[in-house]
C-alpha cells in the first residue's frame, strides 16, 4: 500500500467524477487514528476505519443530486483498489 498519507481517493457516481481528495488533507493522520482508537478496541486485520469523505458529497452540490435505485458508485484508493455498487431500492 505505501506511505498511508499519501494516497489519492476517487469516487464517481454513474461515470461522474464527485469525490477526489488525498490522505495528506486528512485532519488526523492515519497512524494517530489506530493509536487512538487501539485504547479503546481491538483492531483485527480487515477492519474498516470510516474516517470522513472528501469534498463533492450531494449536500454540497445544486440539486442535491442524492443517490437513487439503479445508480452505480465506483471509488478506488491508491495502492488498496477498487470497489463498485450499484444501489437498489430499499
Amino acid at each position: 500500500m505505501g506511505e498511508p498519507q499519501n494516497l489519492d481517493l476517487h469516487l464517481s457516481v454513474n461515470g461522474v467524477k464527485r469525490q477526489q481528495g488525498h490522505t495528506q488533507d486528512m485532519i488526523f493522520p492515519v497512524d494517530h487514528i489506530v493509536s487512538y482508537l487501539s485504547q479503546y478496541l481491538v483492531l483485527e486485520p480487515g477492519d474498516v476505519i470510516n474516517t470522513g469523505t472528501p469534498a463533492g458529497v450531494a449536500l454540497g452540490l445544486p440539486g442535491t443530486p442524492y443517490l437513487r435505485p439503479g445508480d452505480t458508485v465506483e471509488l478506488s484508493i491508491d495502492g488498496l483498489g477498487g470497489q463498485r455498487q450499484t444501489f437498489a431500492q430499499a
